[in-house]
């Protein structure tokens, strides 16, 4: 697992995704046609070099025979053409740009948790019915913060609206106020955060500073999970709209597994972290009915599979290594409808996953042309 155990996403990840991991490696026995499972982690510091670097170690000098995460688009795309090029699989929850799937898709690779496309198609039609016609984007300046502006700028633009402009930002950046004063500025209806982690916290704290989010103007944080609202606290986040895969409060599975995770990490699981569960156990179960750990035979078995657990159930695998599933679009909830402690948000609507996710139809994925 190539993790953020120090940065800026080591809330959304980082020992909570190894957590998930090891659970499920527990779960699973310990251990796959005879061998023990061991599991190997390293704090890649969100530098794809330092993670191509050591993906190739792990390949070539270690006998690692799959990469169970990578955490950062710009990571992601590198470690995917390393696994390619190696025929190793490679599992990632964390990562949203689309491009996984599209142009750069593999077929040793598994997108499995989001998308920048879902995300769009979820929480950017709602907003954009909801009123938001003019959109500007404050985005991380890498392949995930591109990637969402582009899909969500579609959304809106198809939906009639407008995008007036955008601010791009370095990867765990304090100071938004430039940014935030720039959009403020434009008039438009909506200010979207098209980043993650610490920098969507902040940026948050720094828009309520400038009123931002309390009179006409909107701001949507596309990609916000349950630890950013934890950390903001629902006096400054209620009322927003977000996009997730997961969420722990929703039956009596999903309450049940992030019980025994909040035993661990004495908090509740974000969606990469249950992700990283679920990817984990497929990848597993995969290779114990293949009857070998062969890259082509467990990656065509994982996609005979379905997935059948509390995170996606009847979730599919398809030719281009996107995971098929329901999305959520959820608001969270004020300090008085909240009952307690990590009750924080309220089902707005279900997405079903083949609305959700882009049609093969539209695939810029040379695997699925080849397959039609």
């Amino acid at each position: 697992m190539l993790l953020d155990l120090s940065g800026p996403y080591s809330d959304l990840n980082g020992m909570g995704s190894q957590i998930g991991a090891t659970m499920a490696v527990e779960d699973f026995g310990g251990s796959v046609l005879g061998p023990p499972i061991e599991l190997l982690a390293i704090d890649h510091q969100n530098k794809a070099d330092l993670a191509s670097a050591k993906a190739r170690e792990w390949f070539s000098k270690d006998g690692v025979e799959a990469i169970m995460e990578v955490v950062g688009s710009s990571a992601a795309l590198a470690v995917q053409d390393i696994a390619r090029d190696a025929n190793k699989v490679v599992m990632m929850n964390a990562p949203a740009a689309s491009r996984l799937v599209n142009e750069s898709c593999s077929p040793t690779s598994v997108l499995y948790t989001f998308n920048t496309y879902a995300i769009a198609q979820t929480v950017g039609k709602a907003v954009v019915r909801q009123g938001g016609k003019s959109w500007f984007f404050i985005a991380a300046d890498y392949a995930f913060g591109a990637g969402l502006m582009q899909d969500t700028g579609v959304v809106v633009q198809e939906a009639g609206g407008t995008v007036l402009g955008s601010a791009k930002h370095p990867l765990n950046m304090s100071d938004f106020s430039a940014p935030l004063l720039q959009a403020q500025s434009s008039g438009a209806d909506v200010i979207a955060l098209a980043n993650g982690g610490a920098d969507t916290i902040n940026a948050i704290k720094q828009a309520s500073q400038f009123g931002i989010g309390r009179g006409k103007q909107r701001l949507v944080a596309l990609v916000a999970m349950i630890t950013d609202i934890h950390s903001l606290g629902l006096e400054s986040a209620q009322g927003l709209l977000l996009t997730e895969a997961f969420y722990w409060d929703m039956n009596e599975q999903t309450r049940a597994w992030s019980r025994r995770f909040f035993e661990r990490m004495k908090r509740m699981p974000t969606m990469l972290q249950a992700g990283a569960y679920s990817s984990t156990l497929h990848y597993l179960q995969a290779v114990q009915a293949a009857g070998t750990a062969e890259t082509g035979a467990v990656m065509a078995q994982m996609r005979r599979m379905p997935v059948q657990d509390f995170f996606a159930p009847g979730g599919r695998i398809r030719e281009d290594g996107q995971m098929v599933h329901d999305m959520y679009l959820f608001q969270v909830k004020s300090p008085a409808e909240s009952k307690g402690p990590w009750d924080y948000y309220k089902l707005v609507a279900t997405i079903p996953g083949d609305q959700a996710f882009q049609p093969l139809s539209e695939s810029k994925c040379p695997l699925v042309n080849k397959a039609r």
